[in-house]
């Protein structure tokens, strides 16, 4: 009679601990440069690298800006449907409410933010997209074959586009 007693409130132990445990999850947010400002749900809570622990439900979505002086702003989100927890699944089969916590996140996220260029008048300015120099050299094909540049013209173009 005892050990059976012992033996359920081991259980019921061991189940309240996976209970608890599963609720919460925890994932660290990094970006590189290290330092940036991190911005969650539109308030500021840290600088990265930052530990973030929650106890949503799966499927949450958090909104994620990271901001450091002399590189662009990035704006992206993280779920709680990132990994499988089996903690709460195992809490889930004593108790019904862990399986609103049976996803977490991933233990870390990783962000590289993009410098900013200094233009010719000194300002800090986005880096403008570069075409490549096939899309550079069809554009200029095109143009050869609307006859709004010289043959001439365009060897001298490809030419310089190769020498790249």
């Amino acid at each position: 009679m005892v050990k059976t007693n012992t033996l359920k409130a081991t259980a019921l132990i061991l189940a309240g601990f996976f209970f608890f445990a599963s609720c919460s999850s925890t994932t660290l947010i990094q970006s590189t440069p290290s330092g940036a400002k991190v911005y969650l749900n539109e308030e500021m809570v840290g600088t990265t690298p930052y530990p973030h622990t929650d106890t949503r439900i799966v499927g949450s979505t958090t909104m994620l800006r990271l901001e450091k002086e002399g590189y662009e702003t990035l704006h992206t989100s993280f779920s709680r449907d990132e990994a499988v927890d089996i903690g709460a699944i195992i809490g889930g089969c004593f108790f019904w409410i862990p399986f609103l916590w049976t996803m977490k996140y991933n233990p870390v996220h990783n962000y590289e933010l993009i410098e900013k260029q200094k233009g010719t008048d000194g300002a800090n300015n986005v880096t403008p997209s570069v075409k490549s120099a096939t899309e550079r050299l069809r554009e200029l094909k095109q143009l050869l074959d609307e006859k709004l540049i010289s043959q001439e013209e365009y060897d001298a173009a490809k030419a310089k586009i190769l020498a790249e």
